[in-house]
């Protein structure tokens, strides 16, 4: 069972970090939604995630700073890049931390109890933690599929679009024709 989950969570984060592939500076830092969600801040949300999660929870803190979650950070400051802050800085940090949560993961027993202060019930096993991070990641992988097609079109789990049917662009555009078109006759 923990292979499994283990599974999915590495395929959830390799479809966050395909969608930077191929992209300028300026689309994967671009707001795309009235919150501000944008691809790479994804990535930064996600490495304090699998930090505290599979790190501080469970007593195997990650060994490198993480000032985003110090009390006096900006608010929301793990949900965006700044100017100074460079993509292979933040996906190289995301994969590190990754390594370390895989490192917890796999040295501890799926029963091993750790605690989020923050949560209503603060006890939680490495199961329950492993079901939480996955959905997470998958919500955000989500998230970051509507922003990248919103760029260019892209969609899929993988760079290939292998999970999608094989249309050409008109059959594409008929599709969504189509949809549109129901959705003004509902109403």
């Amino acid at each position: 069972m923990k292979e499994t989950l283990h599974d999915y969570l590495r395929n959830a984060r390799e479809a966050i970090v395909w969608k930077l592939d191929g992209l300028g500076e300026y689309d994967i830092r671009r707001p795309l939604t009235p919150t501000g969600t944008n691809l790479l801040g994804l990535v930064k949300h996600l490495t304090i995630v699998e930090a505290w999660y599979f790190g501080k929870s469970f007593d195997r803190p990650f060994p490198e700073e993480l000032t985003w979650w110090d009390d006096d950070a900006e608010p929301n400051v793990e949900m965006w890049a700044t100017a100074d802050e460079t993509r292979a800085e933040i996906v190289d940090r995301y994969r590190r931390v990754c390594a370390h949560a895989d490192a917890t993961i796999e040295a501890l027993d799926l029963s091993a109890v750790g605690q989020v202060p923050w949560w209503r019930k603060s006890s939680v096993t490495l199961h329950g933690m492993l079901v939480h991070v996955l959905a997470e990641t998958c919500r955000h992988a989500g998230h970051a599929d509507i922003i990248r097609e919103q760029v260019d079109g892209a969609a899929g789990l993988r760079s290939d679009n292998s999970n999608l049917p094989e249309q050409d662009a008109a059959w594409w555009e008929a599709y969504r024709a189509k949809v549109e078109e129901a959705a003004r006759a509902a109403v």
